[in-house]
């Protein structure tokens, strides 16, 4: 893991730039390895599987929302359309690359090609730092869950999936 932000990609230095007008104080930091999975976000920067924020969009009654899950967890779709007033369906690639400015697998929480209304599991509350995507599939950044909270404007929620606890 090193941090090169003189070298950041240009979708990195917009999630960089969004976290310093947003006043959270975290570098993005550039991993070798791909960070497009939460299991391999977290072997890239030495978390637990929980601390990596899966930022996925989807479409509530059309229109997109990020959700943002904890590594651990599966989203309850059924616990998100009652939550969300709405029928709910998964965003296609190129919804997400529309709505937020950014490809699946490297999808933040901030900096999107428009707002966006945020879910974010309540599970990620229980870490002190967590880490998530910045624009590529190579770069994360550490946060507080309070600071993703105040800069995503999210509704925090029991989003996880508890049937798949049984699997």
């Amino acid at each position: 893991m090193t941090e090169r932000d003189e070298e950041l990609p240009p979708a990195a230095r917009r999630v960089q730039d969004a976290l310093e007008d947003l006043g959270v104080h975290a570098r993005v930091v550039v991993v070798a390895d791909s960070a497009r999975t939460a299991e391999e976000a977290a072997a890239a920067v030495g978390a637990e599987v929980g601390q990596i924020v899966k930022s996925l969009v989807f479409l509530v009654d059309e229109d997109p929302t990020l959700v943002l899950v904890s590594g651990a967890n599966r989203l309850d779709v059924r616990k998100l359309a009652t939550l969300a007033h709405g029928k709910v369906a998964r965003a296609d690639a190129e919804t997400v690359r529309t709505a937020t400015g950014f490809a699946i697998g490297g999808v933040p929480p901030i900096a999107h090609a428009r707002p966006l209304p945020v879910w974010c599991d309540s599970d990620l509350l229980r870490y002190e730092t967590v880490w998530a995507a910045a624009g590529t599939p190579h770069a994360v950044f550490p946060v507080s869950p309070g600071d993703l909270v105040r800069v995503t404007d999210a509704t925090v929620a029991d989003l996880r999936d508890s049937s798949a606890d049984s699997r």
